[in-house]
């Protein structure tokens, strides 16, 4: 069992028939059929992943998860397969252009996100914590938040959707990687894990995948 929050495209979403696509799920299809196992995934919210996996529900979680070091207290990651930033998104002529200006503005998140670690760290700032992107996004739309802060690719994605309305500030606030998340202690499936996604990373699968699904 795998477990996503497919609300972050284009790393995860689901298509019109209702079913599961993106860079993630592209990844642990590709490393179950090495494996001669079959796909079965969970769409849960992103802050139920990590419990999902530590109570035995889940094998493992993919879905845009940055590693941080408060989440190796609580899980084991594969080695990175992707890196990341976290970028700010505003209206088309917002006063805000970067993190400086972040302070006393309505900032939306996604809950549980590193986005919601990095604004909760910023002094004089009004959280407005959504459980999906998409909805951060749609409350910027409607003025109901001065900015959001998400990861870059998945940023992209939802701006193509709102090119009148909205840009990606150009400066990223923070670097970090994504991993696939597993039970601390569950030496074996890290190890199937990782050889799986070395071998994407040698001929190639990994770069294909990646390069489908660029903005």
């Amino acid at each position: 069992m795998v477990v996503t929050n497919a609300e972050f495209p284009p790393f995860e979403f689901k298509a019109v028939d209702g079913s599961f696509q993106g860079i993630d799920i592209e990844i642990m299809q590709h490393i179950c059929k090495a494996n001669g196992q079959e796909l079965v995934i969970e769409d849960i919210s992103f802050d139920s992943i990590i419990p999902a996996i530590n109570s035995g529900k889940a094998d493992c979680g993919i879905a845009g998860m940055a590693i941080t070091e408060d989440r190796k207290q609580n899980v084991d990651f594969t080695i990175p397969y992707y890196d990341a930033s976290l970028v700010i998104v505003v209206t088309t002529g917002s006063a805000i252009q970067g993190a400086g200006d972040l302070k006393g503005k309505r900032i939306g998140v996604q809950l549980g996100t590193t986005g919601d670690v990095f604004v909760s760290e910023i002094k004089g700032v009004e959280m407005n914590r959504f459980n999906k992107g998409a909805e951060a996004i749609l409350a910027l739309t409607r003025n109901k938040v001065d900015a959001v802060v998400i990861d870059n690719n998945p940023a992209q994605a939802f701006v193509a959707k709102n090119a009148d309305k909205l840009v990606v500030l150009e400066e990223p606030l923070t670097q970090e990687s994504y991993a696939i998340a597993v039970k601390k202690g569950n030496r074996e499936l890290l190890r199937q894990l990782n050889e799986q996604l070395q071998r994407m990373k040698k001929d190639g699968t990994l770069a294909a995948i990646l390069e489908k699904y660029e903005p």
